[in-house]
């Protein structure tokens, strides 16, 4: 492993079409212009599932519940600078409207149609995935 580990929680947030949301990377961040999934850096002393609800209300202003978050699937990816840690979680149930709060632009994407969205490396495999379980 190169670099520190770096613990981020993401959501596959699932409409009632069954498409997903996927966020794309703003100018003037790391990888920007790639797609991902809602989420951000699990904070010291909190748990993924905290730090998640914590994200999507400041990112895209939903107020999600812990209870509501079904852990699906995990990233472990070895970036040149870091190694990535990611519990990936669905979630179906939210209150309000997903708005970009950060700049990003938001697209909900058809599982079948993720691999057409350039991604983070770690992200990829995710995609791939959910393609195959949710088509």
């Amino acid at each position: 492993m190169s670099g520190k580990l770096l613990l981020v929680s993401a959501a596959a947030i699932f409409d009632k079409q069954g498409r997903i949301l996927l966020a794309q990377r703003p100018e003037g961040k790391h990888m920007a212009g790639l797609w991902e999934f809602p989420g951000g850096k699990v904070e010291a002393g909190e748990t993924p599932e905290a730090a998640l609800v914590r994200e999507l209300q400041e990112e895209l202003q939903i107020k999600v519940e812990e209870a509501d978050l079904d852990p699906i699937n995990f990233a472990s990816f070895n970036y040149p600078d870091f190694h990535l840690l990611m519990p990936l979680f669905a979630v179906s149930h939210w209150v309000g409207i997903p708005t970009a709060l950060e700049g990003q632009t938001l697209d909900w994407v058809r599982p079948a149609n993720l691999g057409k969205y350039p991604a983070p490396p770690a992200d990829i495999p995710l995609f791939a995935d959910l393609a195959e379980r949710f088509s």
